[in-house]
């Protein structure tokens, strides 16, 4: 049992379609706070249906805040993060932030270093090197911390060495404190087993593609640049390679349903490796909401 108390912050990871933005959406409407997205796909415009940002419905319901508001042509760091959710962590009404960024949730919780930000020189060299030779340049102290599959880390990492000549390691173990440490808030990790959670993957892509997510594909068309954070959202590159004929709809949906299973494996992985000292919430098993226990206001 997990007790909720009202004016506490909640956290609340886990991987892709896990039912994160859900069980959000009950805690604000059953005990009140509003819901801070903490996903870094999320936070663009123009990938709404893709980012699985929440319906017109679930914002009538409950007060939302950092979803959609970064143009899709812009950059977007943790650091950014930080400073956007920074107003809401002493504001008015008890925060829930939610997502699948691990790394969010890590500096949130842990603190962040502030590295210079990357010249754009540079940033378009490491766009053209190999995920190999990437990898091959970076030290082992910070090769052992990252996802060695994950292109945008490995790149991260790299041009950390490369514009400050320190390692990101380094950087990370010079940390600030946290703008909220661990102790301080009610942190859950909801645990999805591998077989339900990609049957549910497969049927949210469909329910994507029904809501009109090939349309969506088509107004960013003419501005699409694979280079970008937001065109790392889940479908957008398979779908755009359909519209430019080099995937049938089925080739491209198959595709898209992969990738995104390939990614809450390793999201997994990340939660099992870093939350040791959150709640851990089986999501398959049992009615979530009967596994919370809601301290009411009028017990303040």
């Amino acid at each position: 049992m997990i007790t909720i108390e009202p004016h506490k912050p909640v956290l609340i990871a886990g991987p892709t379609a896990s039912g994160k933005s859900a069980l959000a959406l009950h805690i604000a409407q059953t005990q009140g706070g509003i819901v801070v997205n903490a996903d870094a796909l999320q936070v663009f415009d123009g990938w709404r249906i893709l980012t699985a940002r929440p319906s017109d419905e679930d914002l009538a319901s409950a007060e939302h805040a950092l979803y959609g508001h970064i143009a899709f042509n812009s950059d977007y760091s943790v650091g950014h993060w930080l400073r956007d959710v920074t107003p809401f962590l002493d504001g008015e009404k008890r925060p829930i932030i939610v997502g699948g960024t691990g790394l969010n949730f890590n500096a949130l919780t842990k603190g962040l270093a502030e590295i210079p930000a990357t010249p754009d020189e540079l940033r378009a060299h490491a766009n053209t090197l190999p995920l190999d030779d990437l990898l091959a340049q970076l030290d082992d102290e910070t090769t052992a911390r990252i996802d060695t599959q994950n292109r945008m880390r490995v790149q991260r990492a790299w041009e950390v060495l490369q514009n400050t000549g320190r390692s990101l390691a380094d950087w990370q173990d010079k940390t600030p404190p946290p703008l909220l440490p661990l102790d301080q808030v009610t942190a859950i990790t909801l645990d999805a087993p591998k077989e339900w959670l990609n049957d549910r993957i497969e049927r949210r892509f469909d329910l994507m593609l029904s809501q009109g997510a090939l349309d969506e594909a088509r107004a960013m068309l003419p501005n699409w640049k694979p280079d970008r954070l937001s065109s790392k959202a889940i479908g957008a590159p398979e779908l755009i390679a359909h519209l430019r004929g080099e995937l049938t709809l089925e080739e491209a949906r198959e595709a898209a349903i992969i990738a995104s299973r390939q990614y809450a494996k390793r999201q997994r992985t990340w939660f099992r490796a870093r939350h040791k000292d959150w709640h851990h919430l089986p999501i398959a098993t049992a009615d979530i909401s009967a596994t919370l226990r809601f301290v009411d206001h009028s017990a303040d």
